[in-house]
């Protein structure tokens, strides 16, 4: 995977004598790498979409929902680790995509969002759709900018591609003005204006580093997205052997960031301090590498990390080591880089001996009917091919999936942050795109599906062979969960019944609603089915739905 921080023969400035402002839009979008445009089109983004014709190199993935554009932007940017690029349609357009726009910050997305705006002879009549594209945006991005002439468009073109690069990473916004993007200018030198390479550890962080780890005889390991993002999965492996050490991942995360099936995996970081707390109370070094830590979500009167316990922090960018704690030592370095050095400097020891696999027949949930999400995703796994990309939003069945598939090596698995729900299916349009020769499965709750259900269109409408398979358990069984959670936090005792948490009443039918977006789709209740039906899915190189009727909470 090519690091976005890299340079190549795309990224070279040039210029032109004049141009139209729509013109320099495009050419910076080609200087800066950009491969894929996704959006909704209107009125106001006529410059844009007049300008594809002569711009085969940026295909145009057409949404039929602004969030749906924005999320299958954001999967592209995290599969590719470039810059990705979205259109979407003046305010009500900029609204709909605002949620999926936080999910693309939190994630620390790349993403150039762009918005068609009216023409600025007319803002003092308040033409029909228009609003301050710029104040609606400025919350849920990195930078947010509207050009007042044409000559302005290649300048702030470059500082919100260089703002969106430098980590931690994130979603920018430049609204477009129909009239200054289809006006002349002589302003045409588009230039990458990437931020500079982040230098890895120098050779006394190292040797504090190394010598923390020595003193170390249980260290615990939390691994941010950011140790996929800038390449440093395989060297915190040997680390991570070399050390003994147990690697926790987020509980919400973009990448996978350390084999799931290793002697060493921990499993995912909770949400409470008081378990995080008693997750890391056997180890006696916390070592933190490229995330936000801790994404909470019940508040705990005491410290997820305990005052006396010593702290290492590594990070890409300075602003992530201000939040949240004081380490004993901190790093801001390049993380791949500097990974594979302290690797280097470990003394190389035998890898642990794997666990024998277990029988996944001898799971309480093997024969349960409804089937349980434990034997759905151990039938899928085995029917898919083994460098199967997942795109996942499977909530609640998370340990299922995890429990069936292996995902050992990085970009094998997507997900969504923040916790908005919707970007499962959304997102996988964005990672085929990226992942064109790759077999992409879209697993998704069936709530959660409902969010961006107009996504199946866009795969008919690109030829996008995604598979999106919807666990029906036809409830919002998360919510459930988290209900529970919450009475026995404030009402204990309580045992009412769960208030509007049900979609049985009329019950979703996801085979018909792939048919109406031009999507073949299948229902199984019977878990022997799911093979063949994954073949068939797969032999026809067409996108596919597969609805599994799955127990619930209930």
């Amino acid at each position: 995977m090519t690091r976005p921080d890299i340079d190549d023969h795309r990224w070279r400035p040039h210029a032109m004598s004049s141009l139209r402002g729509r013109q320099v839009f495009m050419e910076s979008l080609v200087a800066h790498g950009a491969s894929a445009i996704f959006g909704n089109p209107g009125t106001t983004e006529n410059p844009l979409l007049d300008s594809l014709i002569d711009y085969p190199q940026l295909p145009y993935y057409v949404a039929l929902h602004e969030g749906v554009a924005m999320c299958a932007a954001t999967f592209h940017a995290q599969a590719t680790g470039r810059l990705s690029v979205v259109n979407v349609h003046v305010a009500p357009g900029l609204g709909n995509a605002i949620g999926m726009m936080y999910g693309a910050l939190k994630a620390c997305a790349p993403v150039l969002v762009t918005a068609g705006q009216q023409d600025t002879r007319m803002r003092l009549r308040e033409p029909l759709l228009s609003h301050d594209l710029v104040a609606m945006a400025r919350p849920v991005c990195k930078w947010a900018g509207e050009p007042q002439s044409a000559d302005e468009v290649a300048p702030m073109m470059a500082e919100a591609i260089r703002i969106a690069m430098t980590p931690p990473m994130g979603p920018v916004f430049l609204s477009m003005p129909v009239n200054v993007f289809a006006a002349e200018t002589t302003n045409t030198t588009v230039t990458a204006a990437l931020p500079p390479r982040t230098p890895p550890a120098g050779d006394a962080d190292l040797e504090a580093l190394a010598e923390h780890l020595a003193r170390s005889s249980q260290p615990a390991i939390l691994a941010g997205d950011d140790v996929t993002t800038f390449g440093g999965f395989d060297a915190l492996i040997r680390i991570a052997e070399r050390c003994n050490a147990r690697v926790y991942v987020e509980g919400l995360r973009t990448h996978v960031n350390f084999p799931n099936n290793h002697p060493c995996y921990g499993g995912r970081i909770p949400f409470e301090a008081s378990t995080i707390s008693a997750m890391l109370a056997p180890h006696d070094l916390v070592l933190m590498i490229g995330g936000p830590f801790f994404e909470e979500i019940w508040y705990d009167d005491e410290p997820s990390i305990p005052h006396d316990k010593p702290l290492v922090r590594i990070e890409q960018s300075p602003e992530r080591t201000r939040l949240n704690f004081t380490p004993d030592l901190t790093i801001v370095a390049d993380i791949g880089a500097t990974l594979e050095r302290l690797a280097s400097r470990l003394p190389e020891t035998p890898a642990p001996a794997a666990a024998s696999p277990a029988d996944p027949t001898a799971h309480r949930g093997w024969n349960t009917t409804p089937m349980s999400p434990f034997r759905a995703m151990h039938e899928l796994a085995a029917a898919l091919p083994a460098d199967t990309v997942v795109v996942d939003e499977s909530i609640t069945a998370y340990p299922d999936v995890a429990a069936a598939f292996d995902f050992s090596a990085p970009h094998t698995y997507y997900a969504g942050r923040g916790g908005g729900i919707g970007q499962g299916l959304a997102g996988a349009i964005g990672v085929q795109v990226a992942h064109p020769d790759k077999t992409v499965v879209a697993i998704s709750g069936d709530g959660s599906a409902m969010y961006s259900i107009q996504a199946l269109w866009t795969a008919a409408h690109h030829t996008l062979p995604v598979l999106f398979v919807i666990l029906a358990n036809r409830e919002y069984r998360v919510l459930k969960h988290n209900l529970d959670i919450y009475r026995a936090r404030f009402e204990p005792g309580t045992n009412r019944p769960y208030p509007h948490m049900d979609l049985d009443g009329p019950v979703l039918d996801f085979v018909q609603a792939a048919a109406a977006h031009g999507v073949r789709g299948v229902r199984i209740e019977q878990p022997d089915a799911i093979g063949p039906a994954v073949a068939k899915a797969l032999a026809s190189n067409q996108p596919a739905v597969i609805e599994i009727v799955v127990s619930g909470k209930r």
